[in-house]
């Protein structure tokens, strides 16, 4: 005999009774969350509210000279809009070049955390593990920079001439 599981949407107690209006909703944060991201169902109706009720945002890093680390910075779509006076804000980001470095710096990783080589913060690395398609890209694309962070915290540099950094990085 089979076993049937039954589903119910943990915002309405609603019955799910067919698996295609399941929907699955991770929790990154929220106040009442004091931990990892944790993931809740739902019925697919239930999900029309949650972006309905999105805001819109831009999350920018300032970076000033002087200072070690960039402030990131979420403000309103509208007032960041606001600012590009000349033009609209999609076509002067159109025609903004790529940045550099997307992602903020991460901290270093301590006791139990892993180290995430796929960031410029740690790509390079020495490590025993394998090396990640981003790693090796990060690496491709600013070697320069990584190799003068790896000297400065005393590390091993990537040798381009070394067969096994070569095969590695993909270099």
């Amino acid at each position: 005999m089979g076993q049937k599981t039954v589903r119910f949407s943990d915002l309405s107690e609603q019955l799910i009774s067919d698996d295609s209006a399941l929907v699955r909703i991770v929790v990154h944060e929220h106040p009442e969350l004091d931990g990892e991201a944790v993931e809740i169902d739902a019925h697919r109706g239930e999900v029309q509210a949650i972006t309905d009720a999105a805001l819109h945002v831009a999350v920018v890093d300032i970076y000033v000279a002087g200072e070690a680390e960039p402030r990131r910075v979420i403000l309103d779509a509208a007032v960041f809009d606001k600012l590009a006076a000349d033009r609209p804000m999609a076509e002067l980001l159109a025609g903004a070049r790529p940045a550099k470095r997307t992602s903020r710096p991460r901290p270093a990783a301590s006791g139990s955390e892993r180290i995430d080589y796929g960031t410029l913060e740690h790509a390079g690395k020495p490590h025993k593990g394998k090396t990640t398609d981003t790693e090796k890209r990060l690496v491709q694309e600013h070697l320069d920079e990584i190799n003068e962070r790896l000297a400065a915290e005393g590390l091993r540099t990537i040798d381009l001439d070394d067969p096994a950094h070569a095969e590695r990085y993909g270099l």
